[in-house]
């Protein structure tokens, strides 16, 4: 097929942001994706609740990053304001919760992702299903897509090409990470995939799990390698998920052990105050200091308090050493990718001139609360208008 125009490869966040900003500019665009439906992911991430982007200042939203540096100047292209009137452009009104975090008022995932189709076949934005990408090959400005599509193969010719292929979680949804020797094939530099913001793995007994199996603990704080977080875990049959492991994902790598303060809010005098004698530990705890079963259950599972002051020093400093985290198939997102030394300032490959990577492909990290969105649709945008850019350099030439 000969074609005109740019090609975008996986129709998730990152590569449908790439084709808005290619089909703004006036560009004809082919999304294709190997999935029969697309936005597969974009629609798993809103299941819970759509958490879209958070609402703090650019330079702490940075910090989340891996690589604040780098990720300020990205933001600065493309900031979580900008997000949220994306939204709004699309009809979806959106709020901040108490937690800073946004989230659309009242349209889900399914809908958003509707409204965002329309958008793009208004831009005349063509999507083909079930394109598997196989291979790529570039003669001067001159690029071509091989794909799969069942038992056959389809050339495509286009003037740059966007691979939004996704990295290697939830790999139903297509982000299998199977692309990864292909673009190794390719002389690109590929970094191995690790898990991020996934549960992590300890050895409950059968007795505790009989308590607190799937329950919540709320209102902590959570310390591991010298970061202290606020935020929330839930114990699983496997150990423990929740927010506050996902923020601390990077330090968990270098030192699994972690430390839980289960009442950041009140001192230690405070506590003392409220405790009244002649209880049982567990009723005293429950009682005076409004401690969950499951929070109870849990000091005296790892901590093994015996008196008041065993206790306190217990719910101020509950250690655990976590043994590893869970498979990368089910954390929310990986770490890992192509090195960021192999593209320029516009998500360019380096090596193929006019080819383009967005989202997850690449190797970068950030914990959940609005920054996995945003930073999908920031490279999306920044690719895109990157391809409108090499596609205008070579009309002049």
């Amino acid at each position: 097929m000969k074609f005109d125009g740019a090609v975008v490869i996986g129709a998730g966040p990152a590569g449908l942001w790439a084709a808005e900003s290619l089909g703004l500019a006036g560009v004809t665009v082919w999304i294709f994706d190997q999935k029969p439906s697309l936005g597969r992911k974009f629609l798993v991430a809103g299941r819970g609740g759509l958490n879209i982007t958070h609402s703090e200042e650019l330079d702490q939203f940075a910090s989340r990053y891996d690589n604040p540096k780098r990720w300020q100047g990205m933001l600065q292209q493309f900031p979580p304001g900008r997000l949220k009137s994306w939204y709004e452009e699309l009809g979806v009104p959106t709020y901040v919760g108490t937690s800073g975090r946004v989230f659309p008022r009242t349209a889900r995932a399914p809908e958003i992702l509707e409204r965002w189709l329309e958008r793009l076949y208004e831009l005349g934005c063509d999507i083909r299903l079930g394109y598997k990408f196989h291979q790529l090959s570039i003669n001067g400005r001159s690029l071509e897509v091989v794909f799969q599509k069942g038992q056959d193969y389809s050339p495509v010719n286009a003037s740059a090409v966007v691979f939004g292929l996704g990295g290697a979680s939830w790999p139903q949804t297509g982000s299998d990470g199977l692309w990864t020797q292909q673009f190794a094939d390719m002389g690109i530099r590929i970094n191995p995939f690790s898990p991020s913001n996934v549960g992590w793995e300890y050895n409950w007994s059968p007795k505790f799990l009989s308590v607190a199996d799937g329950k919540p603990l709320k209102n902590l704080a959570v310390s591991c390698a010298g970061q202290r977080v606020r935020g929330e875990l839930l114990i699983t049959r496997y150990g423990l998920e929740g927010g506050a492991l996902y923020q601390l994902g990077r330090r968990l790598k270098v030192d699994s052990s972690i430390e839980i303060d289960f009442k950041p809010d009140l001192t230690d005098e405070e506590l003392r105050k409220r405790w009244r004698e002649g209880l049982s530990l567990q009723d005293a705890a429950a009682q005076c200091w409004r401690l969950s079963s499951a929070a109870i259950a849990l000091l005296e599972e790892v901590m093994k308090p015996t008196d008041f002051n065993s206790f306190l020093a217990a719910v101020r400093r509950c250690k655990l050493r976590l043994n590893h985290p869970r498979p990368i198939a089910e954390a929310i997102s990986s770490a890992g990718g192509i090195d960021w030394a192999e593209f320029d300032d516009h998500l360019m490959l380096r090596r193929f001139p006019g080819v383009f990577c967005a989202g997850e492909m690449i190797d970068w990290d950030a914990p959940t609360g609005g920054y996995l969105l945003q930073g999908c649709f920031a490279t999306g945008k920044i690719a895109g208008e990157g391809a409108v850019k090499w596609i205008a350099q070579g009309a002049e030439a």
